[in-house]
């Protein structure tokens, strides 16, 4: 009988481990910078923006309406953290409303207002129709927006150049008025040019004391920045206000309306 001989089964290659190998060497986890809470990504290109001696923020000369657009609402999406998506929608302002003045060359400070506001008035005869007021009393062709009592006295300050025996600058802020004062100054005054807060704007506008039937423009102070670096869209307080101001349904009727035209600049 032939003999046999039992076969060992050689180990596969993957199963043998030599008493040499040395595990590999592990390699630590890469932690992550901790970001800022509540800060936005473009919070430092915004920083080089800012010019403190003129307190103002030059971005707004430099965003055209679709990048203004975005800006209000990303501001409104910022501070209305309680709102739902619908009532944020409600809060959009369209870039169509939004009227294009990147082509303003000066600073937007206080004095360079009135220079504004005839750059992009129209025609010469529109430009002569700034320093007129219509015939109904507090119906202003213009309103501008400001975020503080003592910014719009400063502003109402430097349109006097328009303000004439039957065409007053109006005053529609809270600080020392009372909102009965303006409901009567408006009542007995024919005013072009109207100049306040969001809030107490919303207020007379509610009263039926201001009238919106002549309203051409509003000009939101957007570039006025306090020592705080902070402008209108930079506060809670004052941006939330705005949102609502600048969506409310008479407005967003007539803006992009070829027929009765409602204009809103960033000044």
């Amino acid at each position: 009988m032939a003999k046999t001989q039992s076969k060992k089964r050689k180990a596969p290659i993957d199963d043998v481990t030599s008493e040499t190998d040395t595990p590999a060497p592990t390699v630590p986890a890469v932690k992550k910078p901790k970001q800022k809470k509540n800060r936005r990504p473009d919070a430092e290109d915004e920083e080089s923006l800012l010019d403190l001696d003129r307190s103002i923020n030059t971005i707004f000369s430099r965003m055209d309406p679709d990048l203004l657009a975005d800006y209000v609402a990303a501001n409104t999406k910022r501070f209305g953290i309680d709102l739902s998506s619908i009532e944020l929608s409600d809060l959009y302002v369209p870039a169509g409303a939004v009227k294009d003045t990147t082509g303003f060359a000066e600073p937007r400070v206080k004095d360079n207002l009135a220079a504004f506001l005839e750059a992009f008035a129209g025609s010469e005869e529109d430009k002569k129709r700034l320093g007129t007021a219509p015939k109904k009393c507090g119906s202003p062709h213009t309103i501008v927006v400001a975020g503080a009592g003592l910014r719009a006295a400063d502003l109402v300050r430097s349109t006097r150049t328009f303000q004439k025996k039957e065409n007053v600058v109006a005053k529609l802020f809270a600080k020392h008025f009372k909102v009965a004062e303006q409901v009567e100054f408006l009542k007995k005054n024919r005013t072009g040019i109207a100049i306040g807060t969001p809030a107490r704007l919303m207020a007379l506008l509610d009263e039926g004391a201001l009238s919106i039937e002549h309203l051409k423009r509003i000009v939101v102070d957007a570039s006025h920045i306090d020592q705080k670096k902070r402008g209108v869209m930079d506060m809670k307080e004052t941006m939330m206000p705005l949102a609502q101001w600048l969506t409310r349904k008479e407005f967003k009727e007539r803006y992009g309306d070829s027929d009765k035209p409602l204009e809103l600049l960033f000044f």
